[in-house]
């Protein structure tokens, strides 16, 4: 255990359930600092939702008011899948700003997380009409791997909940166009670190055509190969392939060891 973990003791949950919900909370909390960290935020208007295990759908959002860099597990707020308050908090929620997400909960019942973001570079990729190219070996983990969302307005619609969800299919990474960038997953962690690579692909392109030089494109064949490495589906036969399951879990370790440098206040 780290120094800063020590100083800031967690509050003690009184039963396996407590203990789980908390465990998510701190989890997510730590997200937040790190979205806030790699300078992926909106100041407030921008959301990561966490599902709550149990068989009424509860989440874990951010108070509408507090900067990412102001999330503890504490101060999380759990809201239904209207996007109100599910528990009483002294703290406010933006329902408009959790349409995309509920939408998405409640569709994929594997998206767990959903992590949405308004960033520059990630701003400038959703502007451009062919999305994001494989010109980069990070951008090639989303090789025919990532959807696209036409723009609607800000989304304040319950009726574009039916066509996002649609668009999104079974991907796990969506360019809202004219919008941002969007991740889901099974864990706040991994749904994380697929949104730091798909930010830092986007920002890869628009440095490559900042340059003003024609941009080398793989083959369709050359891009697959690595997509289905980089996330880990590895088939019979290739034998150049390597076992890289536990790669997101060394990340993770070493992440949370950031976040317990820079800001232990999360885990309060």
């Amino acid at each position: 255990m780290s120094t800063a973990e020590q100083q800031i003791p967690a509050p003690v949950p009184a039963s396996t359930q407590e203990q789980s919900e908390w465990d998510l909370r701190v989890e997510l909390a730590a997200v937040y600092r790190l979205v806030a960290h790699f300078r992926m935020t909106d100041l407030i208007f921008s959301h990561i939702s966490q599902r709550l295990p149990g068989d009424e759908p509860r989440f874990l959002i951010n108070p509408y008011g507090l900067l990412f860099e102001e999330i503890t597990a504490s101060n999380l707020v759990e809201v239904g899948l209207d996007g109100e308050l599910f528990t009483p908090s002294e703290y406010r929620v933006n329902p408009a700003g959790f349409v995309i997400h509920s939408a998405i909960h409640a569709a994929r019942p594997d998206a767990h997380c959903v992590l949405h973001t308004h960033s520059r570079n990630g701003c400038a990729v959703a502007a451009q009409k062919n999305g994001l190219q494989p010109v980069n070996q990070t951008s090639m983990e989303f090789y025919n791997r990532i959807a696209y969302h036409d723009y609607e307005g800000v989304a304040l619609n319950d009726a574009e909940k039916v066509r996002l969800v649609a668009d999104l299919g079974d991907k796990n990474a969506m360019i809202l166009r004219n919008h941002g960038l969007l991740t889901v997953g099974d864990s706040a962690r991994r749904t994380f670190l697929r949104m730091f690579y798909l930010e830092r692909a986007c920002e890869m392109q628009v440095a490559a055509q900042s340059t003003g030089q024609e941009l080398i494109v793989p083959s369709p064949e050359v891009c697959e190969h690595t997509a289905r490495q980089l996330n880990n589906e590895n088939r019979v036969g290739e034998t150049d392939d390597h076992d890289n399951s536990d790669n997101w879990d060394l990340a993770w370790t070493a992440l949370l060891r950031l976040v317990d440098r820079i800001a232990p206040d999360y885990r309060s």
